[in-house]
């Protein structure tokens, strides 16, 4: 039997992904994705080369424009035909080849749980076992260029429209962001992806911590608890902590419970009182500050601000 293209497939093109990046991208240079680890990016001149880091394993999609990212002396160019894949805590050189005030250089950055790569790639082998570790062929690349494939493409755009709508947001955006894993791991760049993802894994536990806090943020969490589940003591882990992430275990932790408000309040349009306990706060008051303290809002001012924004920004594009 002759396996049938998935409609959406027939009919997503480069231009679908150009718009829903332009879409979102109001402010030059990073703008906020609406999903955890998403950002998007726009500029209107070429830059000039500057250092910068990432801090887990990033998927790189330009929709628009060029650019150069330089790791361990190498250049790697990448644009709307290729995608760039980043392994986490590199320090690397990145320059805009390509921007206009007309044609601006538009792209996306997605970071990807290492957990979820060895996920897909233990379905793809049926669920046999995958090592996990390193195969003894030395430090995998940091930085690899890949062609962006049309499927590539497609579960993107596609995963990137789900991420709009409540349900489908909840439903829909993690399937297809296990598709995009899976178009990666069907590409060439199988073996390296997870060398990479198995790599940060291994050295890495903070990765391990934050999947642990994702799971259990609406209960009371300490850096005790958290080196508990890495078998560290709690100024060793806190030390590796923020080393890895720049900031303190309590710091990150409250920064993920505020974002994780956000989109509650946002996509849901849960009561600030149920919010509050779903990211782990057991005073309402207390939540309402910290959430003023890091958005410059009341959670319900803010939440009213993006409706509207949103209503706005889909009359100028009706």
């Amino acid at each position: 039997m002759t396996a049938v293209p998935h409609p959406l497939e027939e009919t997503l093109t480069s231009g679908d992904l150009l718009s829903e990046i332009r879409a979102r991208t109001p402010d030059v240079g990073g703008n906020a994705g609406g999903w955890p680890g998403l950002t998007f990016y726009r500029y209107t001149r070429p830059t000039e080369p500057q250092w910068e880091e990432v801090k887990s394993l990033s998927l790189c999609v330009i929709a628009q424009g060029r650019k150069c990212v330089v790791s361990g002396g190498q250049p790697h160019y990448y644009d709307p035909f290729n995608y760039l894949v980043l392994s986490s805590s590199q320090h690397f050189t990145a320059e805009i080849l390509e921007a206009t005030e007309e044609k601006p250089f538009l792209s996306l950055v997605l970071q990807i749980e290492p957990t979820l790569v060895r996920r897909v790639s233990s379905d793809i082998l049926d669920r046999r076992a995958v090592p996990f570790g390193p195969k003894g062929r030395g430090k995998p690349e940091p930085v690899f260029v890949s062609p962006l494939d049309c499927a590539l493409m497609s579960a993107t755009i596609r995963f990137l429209q789900a991420t709009h709508n409540g349900a489908d947001r909840r439903v829909l955006a993690p399937l297809y962001l296990r598709e995009m894993v899976y178009r990666v791991l069907q590409a060439e760049q199988y073996e390296r992806l997870i060398e990479v993802a198995a790599t940060e894994a291994v050295s890495n536990p903070v990765s391990e911590v934050i999947s642990y806090v994702q799971r259990n943020m609406s209960e009371p969490l300490t850096v005790s608890d958290m080196a508990e589940q890495v078998s560290m003591s709690p100024s060793a882990f806190s030390h590796l902590f923020r080393e890895v992430t720049g900031k303190s275990p309590y710091q990150f932790v409250k920064e993920m419970r505020l974002n994780r408000a956000r989109d509650l309040l946002i996509e849901q349009q849960m009561s600030v009182t149920k919010v509050s306990r779903t990211v782990g706060y057991p005073s309402t008051s207390h939540f309402i500050n910290e959430f003023r303290d890091r958005f410059g809002a009341t959670p319900r001012a803010y939440c009213d601000l993006q409706l509207i924004s949103r209503e706005l920004g889909s009359q100028q594009r009706g």
